[in-house]
This record gives C-alpha cells, structure tokens and sequence, in this order.
C-alpha cells in the first residue's frame, strides 16, 4: 500500500490513516477517509476500492450460538460461526471454500476443495460480523472450514493485520489457529513470532487409527508432527492445545488414553475432549458419557489439564466438524 500511495505523489503515513479508517472505522468507501486530500482520495478511487463480505443467510442456535453463511464475488459460499459467552465473542472463521484434508469426522471436505479464500475474504469474515453485532469480537477461531496451514501466506497475512495497532488491534494470545497437523506450516509458523495460540487436531496416538480418520497423517505422522511440536516456540505460561474428537470404538479406550499419555511427554499442553457431533453420510457415533469422563479422568491423574469441551450450535449444524451443511442454503 505504501508503494501504491508514493506512485501517487503522497506520503507513506497515508497507508497507516487507510489501514484504520478501513480496519477500525469501517469506511464503505474511499471518498469517507476524511483526512486524505480530497485529490488524493480522487486519485485513489480510480485504482482501488473497498469491498464488503454480506451476510446471505443467518441461524441462531437454541444456545446462543449463530452460523453465518455468506456467498463470494465468485458464487461459491462458506460459513463461520459466532459463539458469545458473558463477556466473550468468540468468532470461527474460514480459510477455504471446503477442504483437502477429508477427515472423516468433519463435514467440510466431505464436498471437496474448491479453492482458498483471499486475505480480503478472511478479514472480511470478521469486520462483517462486528456490523452485524455492533460489538467487536474479542476472540477469533481458526477452525472454520478449511485447513489454515493449507493456505499459508493469506491465513499469516490476516493475522499480521489483525494484531496489527493500525488493523483491528486484537490481542495475539486471544487468537488461535488449528491445524490438523501440516508439519512444514507449523515450522514455518514458529518461525513467524507471532505470538498466537496453536492447536492440533490429534484425535488417536497411533498412526495406524489416524491413518483412517485422518489421510494427513500418511504424508505427516505422528512423530514427525510431535517433533515439530517440541520445537515449537511457547510464550511464558501458554501451552499447545490438542483437540481430541471422542468417537465410539474408535479412539476412546483406557488404553488409548494411556497411549496418548506416552507421546505427549515432553509436550505443554492441554487437552480438549470434543464429544463427536454427526454429520451428514457418516456412520460415526459420540463416545459414551462416561467413556469420555474414564479418559478425562485417566489423563487428569497424570496432571494433565483436560476439559470436556461442550459442543454449541448442534442444533443449527454449526458445532465442530458441521460446517459446509445442506441444511444451510442461499435464499432466494
């Protein structure tokens, strides 16, 4: 933007007024940025523009929980989830219209990989649900559709911008990326020094079980994923997150609680417990109950930080693993 604005006879500061009159004051154009020259601004209309992400359809969860759907310039649609919480509002963006990665416990690459979402788009996620709540997000998910790590340089582009004093000016350790274990993105990433919190997406402690659920793993097992984790650099007092989906015969034994127990040593971390929410064409059930509190306790034993997560929004298909649904389409 700086080399845009000095090709136009104007000073490189401009670019940080136009960062916040579009990041925190939300101009719906160019000619409302009022301390640019009007010239300038005229200049700049006839080479850039702002654009807005609308919001196509909205549901709202007995819960609380709202599943936005919104359409791109191109006709293809995704979906984010908002998830309030006292004085929390946590927002669930994308990455990608679907998803490469075709984990059997998640709907989005049930449908395939379209393409990735462009820095705009995945920005625009987050300034269109502020207009939509009047309210600024205090939290932000990467775990939406679509793998982060898959669409490296818009996702850390996005990140820049929102931690950025001049963008939306949100605190890094209150932004989290998931990955379902992209082990060059994850070395790339620590290289970043950005601060933000990373989760994983484990699920079992054997390849040949992640094998199934999760094709990633054929091409970065567990080791080498437990081993770029190891190196990965912690701000004082955070940890690595791992989110554990608790599917019935798959994953949910004694016996698989201790095997993940062996390969976390090493590792700060804490454990999500995500009782698996059904999707479409799946044969797939939840853990029992208190199969998932037998684990949970086990883990817990060892002094391991480990919460049931409880999963919001089910009743409007926008819990964990349920975007990308059919019950959700584009009005007409």
């Amino acid at each position: 933007m700086e080399n845009l604005i000095s090709q136009l006879g104007e000073r490189s500061y401009r670019a940080y007024q136009i960062f916040e009159w579009v990041f925190q004051k939300d101009a719906g154009d160019i000619r409302e940025m009022t301390n640019l020259p009007l010239k300038f601004r005229n200049s700049l209309s006839e080479l850039a523009c702002t654009k807005r992400l609308p919001i196509t359809d909205k549901r709202v969860s007995k819960d609380g929980t709202r599943k936005y759907l919104f359409v791109l310039e191109d006709g293809n649609t995704i979906e984010n989830v908002l998830i309030p919480d006292e004085e929390k509002r946590t927002l669930c963006i994308s990455t990608q219209v679907g998803c490469k990665l075709n984990c059997s416990f998640c709907l989005t690459g049930k449908g395939g990989f379209v393409r990735n979402l462009k820095t705009s788009e995945i920005i625009e996620q987050v300034l269109s649900i502020c207009r939509e709540i009047q309210e600024n997000i205090t939290n932000i998910v990467f775990m939406g559709m679509g793998e982060p790590l898959d669409n490296y340089e818009n996702v850390i582009k996005t990140i820049k911008i929102m931690i950025s004093p001049h963008g939306l000016k949100i605190p890094a350790r209150r932004i989290t990326l998931s990955t379902a274990g992209i082990v060059p993105g994850i070395i790339r990433l620590a290289g970043e020094n950005l601060k933000i919190n990373l989760a994983v997406s484990l699920n079992t402690a054997d390849n040949e079980t992640r094998d199934g659920i999760m094709p990633v793993n054929k091409k970065y097992p567990i080791d080498k994923l437990l081993e770029a984790l190891k190196e990965y650099p912690l701000p004082p007092g955070r940890r690595i997150t791992f989110e554990y989906v608790m599917m019935k015969g798959i994953n949910d034994t004694i016996e698989d609680a201790k095997r993940l127990l062996k390969i976390l040593k090493g590792i700060r971390c804490k454990i999500n417990l995500i009782p698996f929410n059904k999707i479409e064409g799946s044969n797939l059930e939840p853990s029992h109950p208190e199969s998932i509190e037998e684990f949970q306790n086990l883990l817990v034993s060892k002094h391991y930080t480990v919460i049931i997560r409880k999963s919001k929004g089910a009743d409007i298909w926008a819990a964990c693993g349920q975007l990308r649904s059919s019950k959700m389409t584009i009005k007409d």
